[in-house]
Parts: C-alpha cells; structure tokens; sequence
C-alpha cells in the first residue's frame, strides 16, 4: 500500500475540519450506520464551544489502495506553533481559501512555512455556494499570495480546485463540472503529493511534533518515522536539539492512525505517522532513535512568545472556597506540563515565590489555557496581559508588532481608523472589497490591540471582522492611552445588597447582580469619571415603623455587565487582577487594601 502524509491549511473559520468530516465518509473509514459527531476532529470541550480548532490532529484515509495520513491544523494565529512543528511531519499541503473572504493574514502566515519546506500546496477555493462568493478573484488573490512570498515555478503552478466541503464536493472546473463528491480531491492528492522517502536500511530515527499524556501508556509522543523502522519493544534513545543523550527506553506501544481511532501496530517503516509511548523525559523537538545513532534530526526553530502574563496564587478572602487545585506546587506543576508539550508557550519563575511568569502567541492562546485549567479545578490570579519587549542592534527598545487586516462596512471606516491610529497602528492598505465593505490594512504594536476587540465590535455594530498575524519587532512606538474610565471597589465584606446597588447606578456600570459574595479590593462596576471609587454595595435598608407614599416601591436594578474570561483580561489595567476559579470570574486591585494602593501609587509617581 502506497502512502501519502498531507497537511490541511487555512485561516480559521475556512472549512478544514468540515472538509476532513467529508473525506472520512467518502474514504469507508466511517461505516453508513456509524454515529460520527459534526466536526469529528475537533474532539475538545473548548474547541467544539467555540468552534475553532485548538491543537493539530492526526488521522488517516485509505483510496484505492493508498493509505493518506491527514493533520488537521489549527486556523488561528494564537495556536500557530502547533502549525508550524506539523508541516515537517508531512509532504503535501491542502490549502483551503473562502471564496468570500479570500486569503487573510493566518492564510498568509501557513502558507510561508509551507513553502519555506518547499512544499508544493493544492488549492481549493471552497464555500463556493456562498451568495458573496468570488472565486476568480479568489484565485488571482491567491496567486499574488504565492509570488509575494517568494514561491518558486513548481509551487506557483499549483493545481486547483472548486469545493463546497459542508456537501461534500469538489470539481476541477465551476462552469462544466457538477458537484457530485470528493474524488477529483482523493485523486489529486494521490498524484500531486510525493510519496514520503523510504530509507529503511538506516537506523530507526523520528522527530517528535506532539506530546500528549496517557494514564496508562504515560508520555505518547507522535512524529514522521525519519529513517529505518519501528517496532514494538525495541530498543530506543532520545536525543536533545545539541545531541545530548537525554534517556534509554523501550517502544512499549506503536499506535498509529486509522480513521478517527489509534490502533496498536507491530512495526512501521520510514515516512509514516505513529505514536510511540515508552519514554518518560523526552518531549517536543526532541530525536527518538536507535541506541547507535549520535546525530539529532534538525528541528524547525518556532516564532517567539510576543505577550506575558503573569500566574500567581489566588490570595483573596475568597480563596480555596470553589476550586480544589489552589497551591503553588499545584499550579507550577500544570504549566511547566503545559509548556512541554506546547512549544509556543514559556514558562519561568515570577519574582513573587508563588508566582509564574507564562509568555505565548496571543491573548487567545494565554486565554484557552487559562478557561482549561479552571475547567480542571485550578484558582488562580492572572495579570493583565503585556508584551515582551527586545533591544535591538542599536541599543533602542523595540515592540512586537501585528499585520491587522480589517472588513467592515464602509460607513463605520472613519471610527476603525481613528481608533486604529490612537493605538499608534500605521495604516498600509486601503480597498473596497465588494458589497459595501473595505478591507483596511494596518501595522499596529501588540499591546494597542490588548482589549481592543470590544470596542471594535461597538465601532462596527458587531459587523466588523478583524484578523491578526505576528508580523515582527519594530522600534518602540510610545506611550499609548488605555482605559479612562475608574471602577467602582468594595470597601467592605460580605453579600451585595439590591438596596445598594440600586444607590449606586447613578456612579456608573456595575459588574455584579445582587446577592453574590464581595469583598474589600474586589471591583464591582465602571466609574462613570477617570478616577477610582471606594463604596459601599451591602449597605441594607434602614427599616423605619413609618409608611410613605412610593418609599417601598420595588427596587428594579439594571442588567449587570456580565465579563468573559477574555473580556475580563483585556478590561484590567496593570494594578489590577483576575480572580479564575471554577464557577467564578471576579475583577480585584492587586493590593486590596486602600492604604497599601495609596502608598504603590506614590512609589510609582516617584519612580
């Protein structure tokens, strides 16, 4: 049986995963009777919430007696080392573009690694049902994509195809062909991918692109089988990036892939997928070989972290009370975990002793972790997200900066560009892209776009569409302004009174309803002026034996501003906090006291 390893690329929200769901029913890999869940690959809690795909997966098709091993990757520039540590795994990439939207920065961004590797990608233009559809224009985007990035003969006569991966379809040519399945796909990529290079005389060598634990097999690392063959319990070694000896082992279990489940095999030879459980310190990057192999295989170097937050212990009087992994040890353990299997995500010791710094891609990717660990039972504090700032070859500071490509609808251009520029963002491009929209292109510094997004779905209505890509570090844009407005703090513990609150609207937006637990240094609303506010939210009624006219008229209290996790970390300001535990997000001062704010306060005007 003949095997072909391909790579499923394209911006988020494009279809990848909808089309791999077609390509399992068309394949026989899933029975007529069998009950397969939508988006069958997005097997996460989170991913299927949210409808994106977080961490690349592998699975496999057999087609006429060729065995395809398919890795559905992630579309969203937060999880784009996942991206790039799966592209050396294979030798053929489908990229999908919308037929709408056309290629977007994360399309940009997959397709430079792909053809860095000198991978030659097939196109598909799918969602061509869609009423906005253009999929010439599309295709002409596409290639001045490919020219841009510098792609050579071979990889810009790339051969294409039309699809609607929802129905299951796809054909060479919109005006002749009818839609009727996936074979003109199944059929390309069986003779437009190379076959993977079978040496399987030299010693048995594999590079290690994904760590996952199991309670029974333990550490599961996954790869392409470089060179030689794999077989249960043989004799194995790791080696690290500089070729120093890490561990000797043995492949206990060989898993590989066959359709949405991992099997146990006997033995696999070069160029295919497996996983092999049996050693307990390698990792990521890491060479898995024979006991007589002294070189490592080359590792591909992954993008910098560009934002850092900090992790530290929950410490306010509401601690311990809902979560039950609260030490530490505890949350130290789970992130250094964390970082080993994900490449894209640092993690060192704070200053503080019961704190971690953790710097990754963006505010989504430090976001999921965080919603995942309090889904595991973890309390914990976060900080407000920050960049990571360099020094560059001239001495000077210099920032992360982001390619922002922007669609909205042309009569809410001029407040994205104003807000853009306050940001420090430079405008590069600005075009109509059809139906009453432009598309504008920004370069704009990582920490202007920190809780950006909210008021950016105000500007526009909630009509507007915006995509982020690392673009590079550039010289230190200078002081941008963040929040005007204070917020409303406790001063005092206990249960939030209607009473009160009902006092308090005139002060401003309040973040709690009426009922729930607070306490001093807790936030419980927006101030309605530039500065902080103490008051007082469990001050009840003072009951009196007189009777007034409207004095006991129901008190009706205003909706308060509930906060997602994401809009929480992107509200704060540096001396500011969020409190996460499982049932709770709660807004805090980092200092709860007042005294120990005033006297920060004047340490900081003085420095």
């Amino acid at each position: 049986m003949s095997l072909r390893n391909i790579a499923i690329i394209a911006h988020v929200d494009h279809g990848k995963t909808t089309l791999v769901d077609a390509l399992f029913r068309q394949s026989g890999m899933v029975r007529e009777n069998q009950r397969v869940e939508e988006r069958a690959m997005d097997s996460g809690e989170l991913e299927r919430e949210r409808g994106i795909t977080i961490l690349a997966k592998c699975t496999s098709v057999t087609w006429r007696n060729t065995k395809i091993n398919i890795v559905d990757t992630p579309g969203h520039a937060d999880f784009g080392g996942e991206v790039e540590r799966i592209l050396s795994m294979v030798d053929g990439a489908v990229l999908l573009v919308d037929a709408a939207e056309g290629p977007l920065p994360q399309t940009k961004f997959v397709v430079s690694k792909a053809l860095e590797l000198g991978l030659r990608p097939i196109v598909i233009i799918n969602k061509v049902d869609r009423g906005d559809a253009r999929p010439q224009e599309v295709l002409n985007e596409v290639f001045d994509m490919f020219d841009a990035l510098g792609a050579d003969e071979n990889q810009l006569d790339f051969p294409v195809l039309y699809a609607v991966g929802r129905d299951g379809w796809a054909v060479e040519d919109l005006e002749k062909d009818t839609g009727v399945n996936l074979t003109p796909l199944f059929d390309l990529i069986v003779s437009h991918v190379p076959s993977p290079k079978h040496d399987t005389e030299a010693p048995f060598t594999m590079l290690a692109t994904t760590l996952e634990a199991d309670p029974y097999l333990g550490r599961i690392l996954t790869g392409r089988i470089s060179t030689g063959r794999a077989t249960v319990n043989m004799p194995i070694k790791a080696l690290d990036i500089d070729g120093k000896k890490l561990e000797d082992g043995r492949a206990t279990k060989l898993l590989a892939f066959r359709g949405l489940e991992r099997i146990p095999v006997d033995s696999a030879d070069a160029g295919d997928i497996v996983a092999i459980a049996g050693l307990s310190e390698a990792t990521v990057a890491h060479t898995l070989c024979a006991p007589e192999v002294t070189e490592p295989l080359e590792s591909r170097p992954v993008d910098p972290p560009t934002l850092a937050m900090t992790f530290s212990v929950n410490d306010s009087p509401l601690a311990g009370r809902e979560g039950k992994k609260v030490t530490s040890r505890q949350i130290g353990d789970r992130l250094f975990s964390e970082a080993e299997g994900n490449v894209a995500i640092k993690v060192s010791q704070a200053e503080g002793r019961d704190a971690f710094e953790v710097a990754g891609r963006g505010e989504l990717q430090l976001g999921v972790l965080i919603e995942i660990m309090r889904r595991e039972g973890f309390e914990l504090s976060v900080s407000r997200p920050r960049v990571l700032y360099r020094t560059g070859e001239d001495g000077k500071r210099e920032e992360p900066i982001e390619d922002v490509v922007i669609d909205v609808d042309e009569a809410y251009s001029g407040a994205v560009v104003e807000a853009m520029s306050e940001r420090k963002a430079e405008m590069t491009g600005l075009k109509p892209s059809g139906a009453g929209k432009v598309r504008i292109n920004f370069l704009a510094p990582s920490r202007g776009l920190i809780g950006y997004h909210g008021q950016f779905l105000t500007d526009t209505r909630g009509t507007g569409i915006m995509n982020r890509l690392y673009h590079g570090y550039a010289p230190y844009k200078g002081s941008i302004a963040t929040r005007r407005e204070g917020v409303l703090i406790s001063n005092s513990d206990g249960e939030s009174v209607a009473y009160a609150l009902f006092n308090l609207l005139d002060r401003g937006p309040q973040f709690i309803p009426s009922g729930v637990k607070v306490y001093r240094g807790m936030i419980i609303g927006e101030h309605t002026r530039d500065n902080d506010l103490e008051v007082n939210p469990i001050k009840g009624k003072q009951l009196t034996n007189i009777r007034a006219s409207g004095k006991d008229d129901a008190i009706k209290l205003s909706p308060p501003r509930l906060m997602s996790l994401e809009q929480a970390l992107a509200y704060i300001q540096d001396d500011e906090l969020v409190e996460v535990t499982p049932s709770s997000i709660r807004l805090r001062k980092r200092y709860l006291d007042p005294n120990d704010r005033k006297k920060m306060a004047r340490n900081a005007d003085a420095a």
